[in-house]
């Protein structure tokens, strides 16, 4: 509750302070030239300024979609390991309290990895002569390859529960990673003024496909597994889940929009 009411104080500072910068009182000119160096064509400044863009017209791109479903197959992943990964640690080694702790750390450390660095690679792809688009998804299709080896978390926790943790560490550094670029390939196809939108829609998708899983998983699967106690069975299908959402989000991906095309509203 504490939390959730902090969210109105940041809710109370955003109506406050926030505008965009065609309209904000306090933004000088260098200020407002440099957020729009990028800006080839003087016309796109006035962008911000257009009457809105319907969702109902961004939901006719099939690049709109190609973010939607991106989000909508591998948000849900992410959620699992915050939810999941103490009661896996629980029901597999029989940590409990404080001994969940150091691991939990461990895989959220490792992630910042992924979250800090995803950009990397596709930056220096650029760098290196590779074209904008074909960088973003050579480093997404990379990344879903590092999510692949979770799927032998558990053989490897039967040698030692560390390699386990080391595993799934790295699929959710993986994860940040893809999500990294994912975002950015919205601002890559789409003109400023639709970036937003688009964003809050996947949002949205990544979201409902986190509840979807969460309700499959807590009330149907893991339930019923542990039911007949053999909850390792339930884990197992998890993480080929886990190790197969990026490339199949990866390979819609890639089928609904092959080639770069900027849009044009």
């Amino acid at each position: 509750m504490i939390t959730g009411a902090v969210g109105f104080v940041w809710l109370i500072f955003w109506f406050l302070l926030y505008e965009v910068p065609a309209r904000h009182a306090k933004l000088t000119k260098a200020e407002f030239d440099y957020i729009h160096s990028d800006v080839e064509d003087t016309a796109a400044v006035a962008e911000e300024t257009e009457s809105k863009i319907s969702w109902m017209k961004l939901l006719g791109f099939r690049q709109t979609w190609a973010f939607v479903l991106g989000k909508f197959l591998t948000d849900p992943v992410w959620w699992f390991y915050l939810f999941w990964l103490p009661d896996f640690l629980n029901k597999q080694y029989g940590l409990e309290g404080t001994d969940i702790a150091l691991p939990v750390a461990l895989v959220y450390t490792m992630s910042t990895i992924g979250s800090i660095g995803g950009g990397w690679l596709p930056l220096n792809f650029i760098r290196n002569g590779m074209s904008v688009f074909k960088a973003r998804k050579t480093s997404m299709l990379l990344y879903a390859l590092l999510v692949l080896p979770i799927v032998f978390a558990q053989q490897l926790g039967q040698v030692d529960m560390w390699l386990a943790v080391f595993i799934i560490g790295v699929a959710a550094s993986a994860h940040q990673a893809w999500s990294a670029n994912i975002f950015t390939t919205v601002s890559d196809m789409f003109p400023k003024r639709a970036v937003a939108t688009i964003t809050g829609i996947g949002g949205m998708a990544g979201g409902l496909g986190g509840i979807m899983l969460s309700a499959l998983v807590q009330k149907q699967m893991f339930v019923y597994y542990e039911s007949i106690g053999q909850i390792e069975i339930a884990y197992y299908i998890m993480f080929f889940i886990c190790g197969g959402a990026y490339l199949l989000a990866w390979a819609i991906m890639q089928l609904l929009v092959p080639k770069m095309k900027p849009i044009e509203l």
